[in-house]
């Protein structure tokens, strides 16, 4: 476990004070429209969502283990809600997001993020584009059936954005584009959305508030397998962006320290009247791109959040939602791994199958989850069947005819099972088999499983087998597991 050090702890919160600063203050105005919009999306109040992200980024930024990354309210955790608020209205969610806080925790302390080094790099590259292609589609709203002075606005702001730093790094270029597309819209009254269309603000801070459920088993049934989705798809999205941010900053991250991190955000976030919710990859890809480093980025993000919402409002409220729109195509753009187009040819097929199915499968479900759970499934698939080809079995006879040797090489498993057995001449049935696996490594009870049939075939046909070369981890688990002294009927039920 990693040792907690005060010094890199104070440098996680003021190495990098002005970058951060500058940063935050652009997730804050981006988290805006999107916090209401995930609002909407569970059925809940726009201040419910808003809150949910104030109070998470906050929480997080003190004791998640990845600086520099966003969690708020997102899309992710929103729409497993959705159902839970349908049926049983609000006070079910905010006791189901105390739950899931719960659940997070313990995996946590389970150290179950540890599980991330399964996830492959394909996977992550399917993750990203799948992700990029979900932040463009919820911009779609903002592009269809608006006014015309929507595209022309969108345009100035992404030329702001991507021309800007050629002249001044200074400030973030997106933050710069904000400014000034609300400026022109304020001038000349341009008829365009503002965030203050997308709904109500809140008119005042958040205060503690004990979900109005019923505490008995009856509601604890019904908030569980949500609170369980809640916590295991926060979770995937949380370590899946803190990797993604880890490879860009090239800097490590504490995987179980985030997990509790983000249980403990949610535990106390439903107690504020707020929705649960996770990382949020685009806003993170802002703040590492706009500069973000440090826990402090994050922590402006959430305050100033809550202090635009709250006591702003009225100037919030007229932010043009073209420049915020134009701020999320820019993530959209910069999140895809374009390269991994052009390697669609140089890769391995099996390595752009698994890109491919995982864009395929979140761009169809929505659920980043399922896509990444596919990814991992075909990434073991392949990768068994991969291992599987380089396994043989050659043999030789003894000048006197009496003993054939058998020489297996390879990884002897569940996949290459198949061709072991199918390796063996037990017509032949010499006098004495002697089967070599020094060369070759046994991993599993399927294996264990038909090295026995072997033998006993062999001693049905009175031959005398003898197993040279087996290296001490595979006599372990063959110790343990293997049946050759039982009878072939014996082996057959096993």
């Amino acid at each position: 476990m990693t040792q907690f050090s005060l010094t890199q702890y104070r440098q996680e919160w003021f190495g990098n004070p002005r970058a951060d600063v500058l940063s935050g203050l652009v997730v804050a105005m981006a988290l805006i429209p999107e916090a209401i919009a995930f609002s909407i999306i569970a059925g809940v109040d726009p201040k419910v969502g808003l809150f949910a992200s104030f109070s998470i980024a906050v929480i997080i930024s003190f004791i998640g283990g990845r600086p520099g990354m966003i969690s708020a309210a997102t899309a992710a955790t929103a729409v497993l809600m959705t159902p839970l608020v349908a049926d049983h209205g609000l006070e079910y969610l905010l006791a189901a997001t105390v739950l899931a806080g719960v659940i997070q925790v313990l995996f946590g302390i389970l150290q179950l993020g540890s599980l991330m080094r399964f996830v492959s790099q394909s996977v992550m590259t399917g993750f990203v584009n799948a992700l990029a292609i979900l932040i463009f589609m919820a911009q779609l709203p903002q592009l269809i059936n608006v006014p015309w002075l929507t595209y022309p606005l969108i345009a100035v702001a992404l030329a702001i954005i991507y021309l800007l730093p050629r002249l001044t790094r200074a400030v973030p270029s997106p933050l710069v584009a904000i400014i000034v597309i609300t400026a022109i819209s304020m001038i000349f009254g341009f008829d365009v959305n503002h965030v203050g269309d997308m709904g109500e603000l809140p008119d005042s801070f958040p205060s503690f508030h004990l979900p109005a459920v019923p505490f008995t088993i009856d509601t604890l049934l019904i908030i569980l397998p949500y609170s369980l989705a809640v916590a295991v798809v926060g979770l995937m999205e949380s370590l899946m962006t803190a990797q993604l941010i880890d490879d860009l900053t090239d800097t490590r991250s504490n995987k179980n320290q985030e997990c509790v991190g983000q249980g403990v955000a949610n535990f106390a976030t439903g107690f504020i009247g707020a929705m649960a919710g996770c990382a949020m990859i685009g806003q993170s890809m802002i703040n590492v791109k706009s500069g973000g480093r440090g826990r402090l980025s994050t922590f402006v993000a959430g305050v100033v959040l809550l202090i635009l919402v709250v006591v702003l409002d009225r100037w919030v409220s007229q932010i043009p939602m073209p420049a915020l729109v134009a701020v999320m195509i820019m993530v959209s753009i910069g999140t895809f791994s374009w390269s991994s187009l052009k390697n669609l040819k140089s890769h391995p097929r099996s390595s752009s199958t698994v890109m491919l199915a995982v864009v395929a499968v979140v761009v169809a479900t929505h659920n980043l989850a399922i896509g990444v759970l596919t990814g991992v499934l075909l990434s073991g698939i392949f990768f068994a069947w991969k291992i599987s080809q380089f396994f043989r079995v050659r043999s030789d006879v003894s000048d006197d005819g009496m003993t054939r040797t058998y020489h297996v090489e390879g990884q002897l498993f569940f996949a290459s099972v198949e061709r072991f057995n199918a390796a063996f001449d037990f017509r032949e049935a010499p006098e004495r088999v002697v089967i070599d696996v020094s060369r070759a490594h046994i991993w599993d009870i399927s294996s264990v499983a038909a090295l026995d049939m072997v033998v006993m075939k062999f001693r049905r046909e009175g031959a005398e087998v003898e197993i040279v070369g087996m290296n001490e981890a595979s006599a372990t688990i063959v110790d343990r597991l293997s049946v050759q002294d039982d009878s072939l009927d014996a082996v057959m039920k096993h």
